[in-house]
């Protein structure tokens, strides 16, 4: 259960990003994302910020997202598992923190979508942990 869980997370996520990766191309203002000065992806996904090495920060999102979809579905049956999933998700959720103190403390400017994200690749790390300490009471790796 746990794992259709983190699934049905992860393919939130993704949807989630790749919303984010339309709005950063995007050239019209985002009206359903804009509430003022303070919250506006627009500003966010446009930022100097919003890429790493040229990267999109929304593709990586998606990618990610994608890894922990594929891990909690392909991959469900292996042993590894459910410590691939709690690294990968602990690595997704510092990035998201990343990210959210650029928002909060350099941008000055917060993105629904990526406080959506934060929330999404948090309870996703939970119940990864979750997962992982039932694995390992069961003597799995």
């Amino acid at each position: 259960m746990l794992l259709l869980a983190i699934a049905v997370l992860a393919l939130a996520g993704m949807v989630v990003s790749a919303v984010s990766l339309q709005r950063h191309y995007a050239k019209s203002a985002t009206a359903f994302c804009d509430f003022g000065e303070r919250f506006n992806c627009d500003i966010v996904n446009r930022s100097e910020y919003s890429r790493v090495m040229g990267i999109p920060v929304a593709a990586i999102g998606v990618a990610g997202y994608g890894v922990l979809f594929v891990l909690a579905t392909l991959f469900r049956s292996r042993v590894e598992t459910p410590l691939r999933l709690l690294l990968a998700a602990l690595a997704g959720l510092g990035f998201a923190l990343y990210l959210t103190y650029i928002e909060g403390y350099v941008l000055d400017t917060w993105c629904i979508l990526c406080l959506s994200s934060l929330a999404l690749i948090a309870m996703i790390t939970v119940l990864a942990g979750v997962l992982k300490a039932r694995a390992g009471i069961n003597g799995q790796v």
